[in-house]
């Protein structure tokens, strides 16, 4: 039985980072893959934090394909994008960062606190991420996503079997996650580019 990252046809610690940034259609497959983990949460609570990822994935490979040679890392499509009255994947990367962010906070509480349900772990991150980008409509909604996360053992025996080494792959994948996260963000606060959104 293989685990989920092995399923995964590419791994945030796969993906490229350069001087010139992190790479665009790279990142995006990773993204892409870690939407997918949201399958194994077994909640039709989830779609909502699903379709809004997915809706942003959509934005920034638009983006990417109406002009591939600006857009060779995350950072060149944005600041190319920068000067235009509307800046559709600029936002959408910035909702994807935080929908990620969101993840990886989860994810490394329940990796540091292995007798916390997955509902507290996300939960806890929701309140520490997404919350604050939320207005009164949308908070409950996500409110009840968490509600609806399965117990915790429930959800790494979908991750791989027991042999696994799931652990420590959870621990890379998510770690090579939080530094890419890291260098986004702070590229945004930087430049300016997450004001108005």
């Amino acid at each position: 039985m293989s685990t989920y990252f092995e399923t995964v046809s590419k791994s945030f610690v796969d993906v490229p980072v350069s001087a010139d940034g992190v790479d665009t259609l790279q990142f995006l497959e990773a993204a892409e893959g870690l939407i997918k983990m949201f399958d194994l949460l077994g909640s039709t609570a989830f779609t909502i934090v699903q379709n809004d990822m997915n809706g942003n994935v959509t934005k920034i490979r638009t983006r990417y394909n109406a002009a591939p040679a600006q857009s060779q890392t995350l950072e060149q499509l944005v600041a190319n994008e920068q000067g235009e009255k509307k800046r559709t994947a600029t936002e959408g990367l910035l909702w994807l960062l935080r929908g990620l962010r969101f993840t990886q906070v989860a994810l490394k509480r329940s990796q540091a606190n292995k007798e916390e349900e997955l509902a507290v772990s996300f939960t806890k991150a929701y309140e520490e991420t997404l919350k604050k980008h939320h207005s009164f409509v949308v908070r409950p909604v996500f409110g009840l996503a968490m509600k609806a996360c399965p117990y915790r053992k429930d959800f790494y025996a979908k991750l791989g079997p027991p042999s696994a080494p799931i652990d420590s792959e959870l621990d890379k994948w998510n770690s090579a996650l939080g530094s890419i996260l890291d260098r986004l963000e702070q590229f945004y606060v930087a430049g300016k580019h997450d004001k108005g959104f």
